[in-house]
């Protein structure tokens, strides 16, 4: 069991989860469960983040409609949620990745500054 525990950093991932339907926040709310309790969780699900340290994608698809939020680690178990983003093409886009990796330095940068 792995018996993470997820956090969401700021708004961004809230505001996305509220901008879904129901089907979409059922399927992304089973997703989360399964992040916190499956110890090796599949590429099809998890993975990383190629040339960004740290930062890895939750995938999500529904249909024909696919979904990512990016996340990272901090103290082993502890998965920091940031922004997420209905994909429309097949390459992730830039600036999501470029958005989720500043969100993970702030969310870092906060924390060793005490204001976790």
């Amino acid at each position: 069991m792995a018996n993470r525990t997820i956090i969401f950093y700021k708004k961004h991932f809230n505001q996305f989860f509220a901008e879904q339907t129901p089907q979409v926040k059922k399927k992304i709310a089973q997703t989360l469960v399964w992040i916190q309790e499956i110890d090796r969780l599949p590429t099809s699900i998890f993975r990383s983040i190629e040339n960004v340290k740290g930062l890895f994608e939750i995938r999500i698809e529904i249909g024909s409609n696919i979904f990512r939020i990016f996340c990272c680690f901090d103290k082993g178990n502890l998965v920091v949620l940031f922004n997420g983003f209905q994909k429309k093409t097949q390459k992730t886009p830039q600036n999501e990745i470029v958005k989720a990796e500043r969100l993970m330095n702030e969310y870092f940068k906060e924390k060793n500054d005490g204001n976790d």
